[in-house]
């Protein structure tokens, strides 16, 4: 049975042509700053969002933790939705990394706006953390791939400013982001402190997050990457990865959303689906109906050859992505829509 597999767009496997350009990359020691391929890859991104500086990290967890270390201190707060990925899903590190607290707000779908914001920053009190750094995510994994505008952003970034407020996003699917609202990468920098891109999500690459921000912030934090144990020696092979998808893998994320509409509409269909969240990008959340648990419609699929995860006991995500053909979509269509259970 060909499965078709819908848990993450972490699953992809590198394209004949990236696996080309990975094998044939030139490379020195990234740690003496000698890989020339790494140094290509972040030049390259630091260009296309308009940032001074790139850091090619392991993962978007590495490259959050370290933009977050270096934009607090300790007994700082740091502002973020209560879904946010840097305080549910990267096992503690702010307060492991960093001695900070965080600050829980409840946004749109995790959508944060100036007005939430606002009225909790802490005033400069002995009782209270420092108010350091706000952290957007984009799109929102727990929103359902929901995105933020750069209409949505700028007063964000001006309360920030007005603040003196550090502003890091989470851009773990900010491509997707950028191809759903038709927003340009080179106006993102002028908002933000700190960017983490990742490459081993919708683009297809196998490893690997950038951290762009100044040249200042860069050089701390690549002593807190080293820290980390995120100094990697001849990344060239992995950054070719990167440098590839950045290339020929950034329109086609239109598909994924394609997808991911008709999946959710077929889906709303369904009688053993309850509600289905609007769908902007390549993520859907769908609720199953209360006579079941999702654990029991996720075991219903995979003997049909379809893989998802639960996102709660009555959520489950579908997620599209590179590995996954519009006739796959079709396929599984025809699974969702006449499943027993």
């Amino acid at each position: 049975m060909n499965r078709i597999d819908f848990r993450s767009d972490t699953v992809t496997k590198p394209t004949p042509g990236m696996l080309d350009a990975m094998m044939s990359a030139k490379v020195g020691d990234d740690v003496f700053g000698e890989d020339p391929t790494v140094n290509a890859l972040e030049e390259k991104l630091a260009a296309m969002f308009n940032m001074e500086a790139a850091m090619f990290c392991p993962s978007g967890t590495m490259s959050n933790q370290i933009a977050i270390k270096c934009f607090t201190n300790p007994m700082d707060e740091v502002i973020c939705d209560q879904t946010a990925h840097v305080y549910r899903y990267e096992g503690g590190g702010i307060a492991y990394n960093s001695l900070a607290s965080v600050r829980l707000l409840n946004g749109d779908r995790g959508i944060l706006t100036p007005e939430m914001i606002e009225p909790e920053i802490n005033a400069d009190n002995i009782h209270y953390p420092n108010s350091s750094l706000v952290v957007l995510e984009n799109t929102v994994n727990k929103g359902g791939g929901k995105c933020y505008s750069l209409s949505q952003i700028e007063p964000i970034h001006n309360l920030c400013a007005i603040k003196g407020i550090k502003l890091h996003l989470d851009g773990a699917r900010l491509f997707n982001a950028l191809i759903a609202t038709g927003d340009r990468a080179s106006a993102y920098g002028k908002y933000f402190d700190g960017i983490s891109i990742c490459l081993s999500k919708g683009l297809g690459a196998p490893v690997g997050s950038v951290f762009l921000s100044s040249k200042a912030v860069r050089r701390k934090a690549e002593k807190i990457r080293k820290v980390l144990g995120g100094g990697m020696r001849q990344a060239g092979f992995l950054a070719a990865a990167g440098i590839y998808a950045l290339d020929h893998h950034i329109n086609r994320l239109a598909d994924d959303h394609k997808n991911a509409k008709a999946l959710a509409a077929a889906l709303s269909k369904a009688n053993y689906v309850s509600y289905v969240m609007p769908v902007e990008t390549n993520i859907v959340l769908f609720d199953v109906t209360p006579n079941y648990k999702a654990d029991q419609v996720i075991k219903a699929l995979e003997a049909k050859g379809i893989l998802c995860n639960s996102t709660s006991n009555q959520t489950i995500r579908f997620v599209t992505h590179l590995d996954v053909s519009s006739a796959m979509v079709d396929q599984a269509i025809e699974i969702l829509s006449n499943l027993t259970i």
